[in-house]
């Protein structure tokens, strides 16, 4: 039979579009699935609960048998430093999750992948019976082939088994928190089944230069194709990978390139090129800017897949002691967020997947708060959190959960290598964070190295390694806590207690950080942790003893944790050597060995006063007391009433332009009554810590007063400082307290 030209054009035109419409079908297995679990390794005869995907086993419906023994709420605290992971009050159980999908006919001849993004803690899956694969990844995508087991146009059985974490095998790069005592299993995040032609994109990172005005496009191709078999057969395939890139709002194509590659048959293949973009708008928490690159993979027979994914233009460098976003210094302020604790929380619930929540959380109050950045600490989290950051504005620190151990050298590699592949186009992401407070030669100067070949684009953190044990050390991570160890004898310390408030007090941390070559991100300081209904945590028990005694109430317990914060990031805050202050913790286990700052159930994110006077702590333009403070720290002397105090404001600014505005000083006595302001205009030069000398004549009458110092920036909001002050000899010395809230 013979075919016009014109009719072969139409024919292929018609395949053409078709190939266009859905060149990637992906079914997503979110929802609710059937659940149960079992003491051995055979599934159970029949499911008799339910459990939401993605969620933890604590979701399933009926409750797990062993629930309250995961979930309890403490009566009252007992100080305790640490746990042993192997000290387990449960019974280990495999977790089951079934669930049938029905697979159209019409997909039939095309390469099925199924998708756990997140599951914990070593996940095998079965479909229609047919043993696909065991994982021991907790933190990256879990992946599978499964065409060969499918059963198009016919409903098809997912079954999944989740070990438990004792089960963890020592290769897995699965590390542990002494600070936890239970680690909830299950699929934690999205869950779906992919098919495309012969060769997939299986992974895409598009890294930007705002420097270089262009992206680095690279991209890892999975061929399905049968490997050679006989002498002459194909060993790769031809394919065209096109870039597409456009704003996400307008949809408007700012650049495009294509480039050919050969695909390794039943093999992974990287391909990479470069795209200019010679006009575009920079990513930036203030204005978050996005775009969308969209791949297409074209072979022989057409549109094989597709793929899209979305970026910011941002640069995250450094230079010298300091960051730099887009080529401006920032200075980071911020708080931690420590999740993987947090699932322990009997409140938790499903919160941790609920979008409203995490928005309110993560961004409608931190932006009141002048936060710029949050370190997800000891794990990281669910994929649609790097969504919402990047759409709202917000930086992170990603940290693995890397604490006491991590894993054999090869599978870290494969686990944090397919992190940066998985995670790496989220421009929320600023750094990379391998180890807390800990060493590992393997990561720090082999793995490291060849990490960041793959993405230059972030900076990356080691813990406690510095420059003296890295080849390459790119910042470091001080942890300047304060005042007594909470988990030692406190013999000693009132001979050289800490000066609370003094914004010169430079220990050897401080020093160190002075001393130092790289940026040094505070990223953890102020050991004073509470529970969410004001009692202390399992680390402090002691430490609120010292300073309040054993009988303090929740109300005196949040005074003094708000003022001890205010203080203590006040003075991590004037040291113009820090890059940044990130207070720990705003999320944690509400009845863990630490705490947050949220005061009831957490579902209702209530601030405690910690958070209410964090917002003139990290204001980015302020003026601040340098003062020891005199109501906590003991055994200082009062002042002698009708005297002359002298005294330093710390002027800082972390923002581009110097800021001008007004400062007002005033002494209130226990009555609420204000001694004569003084006022004064003042200029706040950036980057730089300026010490403004203040002269303030004390009152005659005995007795506690609160020092105020007040900055007004042109328009801008109230900033206040606030000291403790003891005028004169008295049996007992009471304060009066202001409203942070009140301008």
């Amino acid at each position: 039979m013979k075919i016009s030209g014109f009719v072969l054009l139409n024919l292929l035109a018609v395949t053409s579009a078709f190939s266009q419409l859905e060149p990637r079908t992906t079914i997503n297995l979110n929802g609710i699935w059937q659940f149960d679990q079992t003491i051995n390794a055979f599934p159970p005869s029949k499911f008799t609960r339910t459990i939401p995907v993605p969620g933890l086993v604590h979701l399933a419906t009926p409750k797990i048998d062993d629930y309250d023994k995961f979930f309890k709420r403490a009566d009252k605290v007992v100080a305790k430093d640490q746990h042993n992971l192997y000290n387990i009050d449960y019974t280990p159980r495999y977790s089951w999750y079934r669930k049938t999908v029905f697979i159209p006919k019409d997909l039939e001849g095309k390469e099925g992948i199924i998708t756990i993004k997140k599951s914990q803690y070593v996940s095998q899956v079965y479909i229609n019976g047919y043993d696909m694969g065991t994982s021991v990844a907790c933190y990256t995508p879990v992946e599978f082939p499964v065409t060969s087991a499918i059963k198009f146009g016919a409903e098809n059985e997912i079954l999944i088994k989740v070990g438990d974490r004792v089960w963890l095998p020592g290769d897995a790069a699965g590390g542990t928190d002494k600070e936890k005592e239970h680690y909830l299993p299950g699929i934690w995040d999205d869950v779906m089944m992919s098919f495309t032609g012969k060769v997939r994109i299986n992974r895409l990172l598009v890294l930007p230069s705002v420097a270089g005005k262009k992206v680095t496009v690279k991209a890892q191709l999975r061929n399905f194709s049968p490997s050679q078999i006989f002498v002459g057969d194909a060993m790769s395939d031809s394919v065209t990978l096109n870039i597409s890139i456009a704003e996400k709002i307008t949809g408007k194509v700012v650049a495009e390139k294509s480039g050919r590659f050969f695909a390794k048959r039943d093999n992974f293949t990287e391909a990479a090129f470069e795209v200019q973009m010679p006009a575009f708008t920079n990513w930036t928490p203030d204005k978050p800017f996005l775009y969308k690159a969209t791949a297409t993979l074209r072979n022989d027979k057409g549109i094989s897949d597709d793929l899209v994914k979305q970026f910011g233009m941002r640069d995250f460098t450094r230079k010298g002691k300091f960051f730099y976003l887009n080529d401006e210094k920032i200075i980071l302020r911020g708080t931690n967020v420590t999740l993987q604790r947090f699932f322990e929380d009997p409140d938790c619930g499903n919160l941790v997947w609920d979008r409203e929540w995490v928005k309110k959380l993560l961004f409608d109050y931190p932006k009141k708060l002048n936060w710029n950045m949050m370190r997800i600490c000891v794990g990281i989290a669910p994929d649609f959190w790097y969504d919402l950051a990047d759409e709202y504005g917000l930086m992170f620190q990603n940290e693995w959960l890397y604490w006491q151990n991590h894993g054999w050298d090869e599978q870290v590699r494969k686990e944090y290598t397919d992190w940066v592949w998985s995670d790496g186009n989220h421009p929320s992401i600023s750094i990379w964070d391998a180890i807390n407070e800990n060493w590992d030669n393997f990561i720090g100067n082999t793995l490291i190295p060849e990490l960041k070949k793959l993405d230059p684009s972030r900076i990356w953190d080691t813990g406690y390694m510095t420059g003296d044990q890295m080849i390459q050390d790119e910042m470091d991570e001080p942890h300047p806590y304060q005042g007594p160890m909470p988990w030692k004898s406190f013999s000693g310390f009132e001979m050289n207690p800490y000066p609370l408030g003094n914004l010169n007090f430079k220990p050897d941390v401080i020093q160190r950080i002075d001393e130092a070559g790289v940026p040094q991100l505070i990223n953890e300081y102020g050991w004073v942790w509470l529970w969410r209904n004001g009692t202390p945590s399992k680390l402090t028990v002691n430490f609120y003893n010292y300073y309040l005694g054993s009988n303090s109430t929740p109300e005196q317990n949040r005074e003094f944790q708000a003022y001890w914060m205010e203080l203590e990031t006040e003075w991590l805050r004037s040291n113009p050597n820090a890059a940044g202050v990130l207070a720990f913790c705003y999320l944690a286990n509400n009845y863990g060995y630490t705490g947050d700052w949220f005061i009831g159930n957490i579902k209702d994110l209530k601030p405690s006063p910690t958070l209410d006077w964090f917002r003139h702590a990290f204001a980015p333009a302020a003026t601040f007391i340098n003062l020891t403070d005199e109501r906590y720290v003991k055994n200082l002397p009062s002042h002698q009433p009708g005297s002359t105090l002298l005294f330093n404001l710390a002027g800082i600014n972390n923002q581009i332009n110097a800021v001008n505005g007004l400062v007002k000083i005033k002494l209130i006595n226990l009555k609420g009554q204000s001694s004569p302001e003084q006022q004064f205009q003042v200029k706040l030069n950036s980057f730089v810590r300026a010490d403004i000398p203040v002269s303030v004549i004390l009152p005659n009458e005995v007795g506690g007063y609160l020092l105020v110092a007040e900055f007004t920036p042109e328009n801008g909001s109230v900033v206040i400082s606030r000291r403790f002050l003891k005028i004169g000899d008295a049996k007992d010395y009471s304060f009066f307290q202001i409203n942070p809230n009140s301008k």
